[in-house]
């Protein structure tokens, strides 16, 4: 992969540094693609991340307590905004603060997909806020993006599921038409799908976030390339390289090349 000024500026702003190439000898006359993998190195990460939530106890399946709105798939952004502050359809509405809509321009080339909301999220009403906020704003900055200009950014769960614990069936299948309709309406050329709630929602599929990696999918017939949730990269540092690589994928299908 060609290493241009905008994709060095993305290792820098990811925490990675490039070491020096090996020698012809080193390569043993030919330079591999894992060769080029090896070379992209860690920085140490001075932030400290977040605090892991303690594990969560057994949770009751949860508790639908009303009708999801109707007729989501015509909304328009202002009654679809209304329509999930609203949302009484399983029981996470009552341990929420706010629900998190999204942020980002009403119509936008990139969407990031994330998967539920956290403590800061939930209390501000913005997806991806805190130290993975910030990690994804550097990586969006690397790319050229910014989530108040020119990419829309929105969580598969619109209310934060107690003590962070993962997601239920029954909560992810009455929050997907309000992102389905989210979608529609940014319509965006790629999208971006970070964690492996959102990839499993968006693609209908339990592969683990590894072997779905460097493939194009498609959600509502858009490509969507699927990465690592930044607050996973906090705790796991060497695969920084790889949700670079989903980067520079995601990237070169904006720019038109065949993936």
């Amino acid at each position: 992969m060609q290493l241009d000024e905008r994709r060095i500026a993305m290792l820098r702003e990811m925490g990675l540094r490039l070491l020096p190439p090996v020698s012809v000898a080193e390569a043993t006359g030919r330079e591999t693609e894992a060769a080029v993998e090896m070379r992209v190195a860690t920085l140490p990460d001075t932030r400290a991340p977040q605090a892991l939530a303690p594990a969560a106890s057994p949770v009751a399946a949860p508790r639908v307590l009303g009708d999801r709105p109707a007729g989501i798939e015509s909304l328009d952004w202002e009654d679809l905004a209304q329509a999930v502050a609203g949302c009484r359809a399983c029981g996470l509405c009552e341990s929420r603060r706010n629900t998190v809509f999204g942020v980002g321009p009403a119509r936008a080339d990139w969407m990031v997909i994330g998967e539920a909301p956290g403590e800061n999220e939930d209390l501000q009403g913005e997806p991806f806020v805190g130290q993975a906020g910030k990690l994804l704003d550097n990586m969006l900055r690397a790319a050229g993006l910014d989530r108040r200009r020119n990419v829309y950014i929105a969580n598969v769960l619109k209310c934060r599921p107690p003590g962070n614990r993962n997601p239920e069936p029954q909560e992810v299948a009455q929050c997907e038409p309000f992102l389905r309709r989210q979608v529609a309406l940014v319509q965006p050329r790629v999208i971006l799908a970070m964690g492996r709630f959102a990839i499993q929602t968006l693609l209908q599929s339990q592969e683990p976030v590894g072997r779905l990696r460097g493939r194009v999918h498609r959600y509502e017939g858009v490509p969507v390339v699927v990465t690592y949730h930044p607050a996973y990269l906090l705790r796991n540092l060497q695969d920084k390289a790889k949700a670079w690589a989903d980067l520079c994928l995601a990237m070169d299908l904006m720019e038109g090349v065949d993936a």
